[in-house]
């Protein structure tokens, strides 16, 4: 079958869900600073990966886009993965992404690609508010493309509902760099027929964009609806076009842990292992327990670092949870931190692994190793629920279940309490540079 045709059955499966779909990228032990993460290419999805135990929610798979990234492209230093950058392509397929029209979108050689008809955007299915972006893009000569920021799903107007960032030098009103409807460059650019790169920041009411590293727009939003979040899309209005090396850094994030001492934080009635300001770090040691949020968050992005150190250890940060009791500890959901694999593959995860809502969808892969830090980002936006790990997205689920109190037992949509957890007597991890920013 052609690659082509091969990649646009794939996509099709894909529309119209936020579910699970086969590994993204593996890792290899955690490089020094400065130097980029190792990367896998991906292998077939291994049995059963689409139904993990207690799934409650659509959790259907896809075949995986087997394109490895070229070298040097698609790569996260350690450095930017602890100051929170993410891949928000993993380099191999279209998980994370939902296309608004029957645009061919595809991965070939590392690279999202689109042409012919009709027009149309892929869009990221998790929302952001603040934050960088860079993306690096291609437009073949006399083609139309463009970046869309704070965007919905359907945009039918970018001086209203959404930022578009044009890439299109023979536009009429709105040439590459500027953003339509809206701002000019300051300095007129050459885009098309050659790789150039987006550095975009999105603040507040303030876009700022650099083009090849130069600032050539910035734009203050003062209409009465400024944006305030939405999706982010890629375009394809006319030509080719290829998108690679699309990372973003949610910025507006404010410490959740201050490094000195646990204010903020307390200790839930009834629990037995320790939680101790160690180096700037919490450690957690011991037996059962956990230690809790004072402040309550709904639609959220977190932000943190964790380390086990042991094989294969049990930890997890709760969210959305009631307030912990010494009877009813842990009412929440959970993100999962277990680095244990089954068969030799990262695949498999042996416990739902690092970045899974537990019980709920399991990691398509597991991404960080026991003994090294791992980055972790979770954003939890009503009831869709998105994580990376190491900047690579393991989790895309929508909850579906009737609403319930207790995250237990059914969907919660109420703000509740964070909390990390102490999951046996060979409890020993440690967390630092926890971050929480508010997704309007």
């Amino acid at each position: 079958m052609p690659r082509s045709l091969f990649a646009l059955l794939a996509l099709l499966l894909f529309v119209g869900c936020r579910n699970e779909v086969p590994a993204p990228p593996g890792s290899s032990p955690t490089p020094e600073l400065g130097e980029p993460a190792a990367e896998e290419p991906l292998g077939p999805p291994p049995a059963g990966q689409s139904e993990p135990a207690m799934d409650d929610g659509d959790n259907d798979s896809a075949a995986a886009l087997e394109a490895p990234s070229p070298d040097g492209h698609n790569r996260l230093t350690r450095e930017e993965l602890s100051q929170g950058w993410l891949r928000l392509f993993d380099g191999h397929t279209l998980f994370g992404w939902q296309p608004n029209s029957d645009t061919n979108w595809r991965v070939q050689d590392g690279v999202i690609v689109a042409d012919g008809e009709p027009t149309g955007l892929l869009v990221t299915t998790t929302r952001w508010a603040d934050y960088e972006l860079r993306c690096d893009f291609r437009v073949a000569e006399g083609g139309n493309s463009g970046v869309f920021l704070r965007t919905p799903l359907h945009p039918t107007n970018p001086a209203i509902d959404c930022y578009e960032l044009n890439v299109c030098d023979t536009h009429p009103k709105f040439k590459s760099a500027s953003l339509v409807g809206r701002a000019q460059p300051t300095s007129e650019v050459n885009a098309n027929g050659d790789w150039h790169t987006f550095h975009v920041t999105v603040s507040g009411s303030q876009v700022s964009v650099k083009f090849d590293d130069q600032p050539v727009t910035e734009y203050t939003d003062d209409t009465a609806t400024p944006l305030t979040s939405g999706f982010i899309g890629l375009q394809m209005n006319g030509g080719q076009a290829e998108f690679r090396n699309v990372f973003l850094r949610p910025l507006g994030m404010s410490d959740l842990f201050d490094g000195q001492s646990l204010a903020g934080w307390r200790v839930v009635p009834g629990s037995q292992g320790e939680f101790t300001v160690d180096d700037g770090t919490i450690r957690v040691t011991g037996g059962r327990g956990f230690l809790e949020t004072e402040r309550t968050a709904g639609d959220f992005i977190l932000q943190f670092e964790a380390i086990t150190h042991g094989d294969a250890l049990n930890s997890g940060v709760f969210f959305r949870a009631l307030p912990g009791t010494e009877q009813a500890p842990s009412h929440g959901y959970e993100f999962q931190i277990q680095n244990g694999i089954k068969n030799g593959d990262r695949n498999q995860p042996a416990d739902f692994g690092t970045g899974a809502i537990f019980r709920r969808v399991a990691a398509r892969r597991v991404i960080s190793n026991d003994r090294e830090w791992l980055a972790a980002t979770l954003v939890a936006d009503g009831p869709h629920f998105t994580t990376w790990v190491d900047g690579v997205q393991v989790v895309d689920w929508t909850d579906n279940r009737p609403v319930n109190d207790n995250p237990r037992e059914g969907q919660r949509l109420e703000p509740g309490h964070l909390s990390l957890q102490a999951h046996d007597p060979t409890s020993n991890l440690q967390f630092r540079n926890l971050r929480l920013g508010a997704l309007p």
